[in-house]
């Protein structure tokens, strides 16, 4: 008998028995951002409500670089016994068009486990940007697209892949400024040294209320209820403009079934919690449904995220190698 034949059959019959035990030691959940940013934080959310119903620590491991990248390919290269996790943002989906070489397949390297959360960006500017309503900001734009700097946070961010959307919406080049992360960015919208970004909520609000930056619009179908009062980019002159930063759960593929289910169920307990519900209002994100918390609609999402930001970034012909 071959190998790999053996290897099967004995995963088939040990797989049951290990389901029944697990987990019997700490889990390690994988951020492939740097400590401290949005996706950490909301790992670190996510990670101290599963692990009430899973009876483990889990242990966040923060595996930067190469755009997430270098933390998704652990997890891809990782036992898949349900002890080695990834949490990953909208970038897992384009990861796969705008990295030409990838060591995983994004579409079959992980097992989707369930939806999180979906993060809600804003559109803000420097505080004496001349332009005061997205329109003014489009027509501003138009006029003096030499002129304006949009910072972003390296190819893949989701503040990079906003500003590629927004100036596909608007047919227009801006001169872009690649940052190391989002802290510096902020600093130097304050300090006036760069004139917009578009950046999740988790981090423009309390800048936003505040008064720090002039805001333009949110990036999600409706409102959000921290600024009840500025517009969404639809309603304020981007028509059909979207974008939103989801996070979802992984498990290398391969993972047993019974495990998976019993991560998914976690997931599901978990958006079901009042504490993470209170903890994701305070950095002005939500909780997805329960239903959308499970490894059927996270596949779903994956795979159509990856197939409409494919043209957009073959279009503006930006990739990362």
């Amino acid at each position: 008998m071959r190998l790999t034949t053996i290897a099967a059959v004995l995963a088939f019959i040990v797989s049951p028995a290990m389901a029944q035990t697990y987990p019997d030691r700490p889990i390690t959940m994988v951020v492939p951002f740097a400590a401290g940013g949005p996706t950490d934080t909301i790992a670190r959310i996510t990670a101290a409500s599963m692990q009430k119903s899973l009876g483990q620590q889990i242990i966040i491991e923060n595996a930067v670089g190469a755009g997430g990248t270098i933390g998704s390919a652990r997890v891809a290269r990782a036992a898949p016994d349900g002890y080695t996790l990834l949490i990953h943002h909208v970038g897992l989906s384009t990861a796969a068009t705008l990295y030409r070489k990838l060591p995983y397949d994004t579409k079959t390297a992980f097992v989707p486990l369930g939806l999180v959360t979906e993060s809600p960006q804003t559109i803000i500017a420097r505080p004496d940007f001349a332009p005061n309503t997205l329109k003014e900001l489009i027509d501003y734009i138009k006029a003096n697209k030499e002129k304006v700097s949009y910072a972003h946070a390296g190819l893949g961010a989701a503040s990079q892949l906003c500003g590629m959307l927004i100036q596909t919406a608007l047919q227009t080049q801006v001169t872009t400024v690649p940052y190391k992360g989002n802290g510096p960015i902020m600093n130097d919208l304050l300090g006036k040294q760069v004139d917009m970004t578009c950046d999740q909520a988790t981090n423009t609000t309390g800048p936003i209320t505040s008064k720090q930056v002039k805001a333009y619009a949110v990036t999600t179908k409706t409102r959000v209820s921290t600024f009840p009062d500025l517009p969404t980019a639809d309603e304020a002159g981007l028509p059909g403009f979207e974008i939103s930063v989801w996070h979802g759960v992984y498990a290398p593929k391969g993972t047993p079934p019974e495990i998976v289910k019993k991560l998914s169920d976690a997931i599901v307990a978990a958006m079901k919690d009042p504490e993470l519900a209170k903890r994701f209002r305070d950095i002005t994100t939500d909780p997805v449904k329960p239903e959308r918390a499970t490894p059927e609609v996270h596949q779903q999402m994956l795979i159509s995220e990856i197939d409409r930001w494919a043209p957009i970034i073959k279009a503006a012909g930006q990739y990362a190698d």
